[in-house]
């Protein structure tokens, strides 16, 4: 679905990533896992093509999008949720929504009903604007809208950062629905261990920019977790 091969980023003349490789399987939820500061949100820009890359290369279901720009990263069916959710506070729900749906590949202007099905509340607060809604409401909102384009790989950095815990149970479960159920191919950057065990099916940690460790979950060992993601 995704591979990256010895990808390099710099910020001015500092060295941020240093030779990434790493290849996503299709259908699965792959958590990308380390400490702050440690190049997540850099690398993710990097694959939304938010940030240049210095070396390396990106592709994406076997086309080289290296050097394709973000916009038409979303139209080949890449979804974003940044940190922060980056709704748009003015807009109503149905706003934000049908701006999701300029990166369609086939144009369509209607809201997918399944986004509804996932998120009922959104249903509810069609004609309420986005910054009157609550964090946990304002999370499945940003995640509703990256839904709209339909994609085939989804990408979401720290979804449940500041979400009360019964959201925070839901989001886990619809991430799982999206990738077990529905075939979506999830890159997830999360550091609640407990909801990283019980739905991401493979990690990889990154640390001080690079590759530390990857492998299925059932291998994510406490030792791993002492030496990369404690503080």
């Amino acid at each position: 679905m995704l591979k990256i091969n010895q990808l390099n980023q710099f910020y001015s003349q500092s060295h941020t990533l240093w030779d990434i490789d790493i290849k996503l399987e299709t259908g699965k939820c792959n958590c990308l896992m380390g400490r702050n500061g440690v190049g997540k949100t850099t690398l993710l820009n990097c694959i939304m093509g938010l940030q240049p890359i210095r070396t390396g290369s990106i592709s994406y279901c076997e086309m080289d999008i290296t050097k394709v720009n973000a916009e038409k990263r979303a139209s080949l069916g890449i979804g974003y949720v940044p940190q922060g959710r980056q709704i748009f506070p003015l807009l109503t729900v149905r706003e934000n929504l049908q701006i999701g749906l300029s990166a369609r590949a086939d144009k369509s202007k209607t809201i997918p009903d399944f986004i509804f099905e996932l998120f009922p509340v959104l249903a509810d607060m069609l004609d309420r604007r986005g910054g009157d809604l609550s964090g946990g409401q304002q999370q499945q909102l940003a995640i509703g809208r990256a839904l709209g384009i339909d994609p085939k790989l989804l990408i979401l950095d720290e979804p449940t950062e500041g979400i009360q815990p019964n959201i925070v149970q839901e989001i886990g479960d619809i991430i799982k629905q999206l990738s077990h159920d529905l075939g979506v191919t999830v890159l997830l950057v999360e550091q609640k261990l407990p909801i990283v065990r019980r739905i991401a099916d493979n990690f990889t940690i990154l640390d001080r920019g690079r590759k530390a460790a990857e492998g299925p979950i059932s291998e994510l060992s406490d030792g791993l977790i002492k030496k990369y993601l404690t503080v």
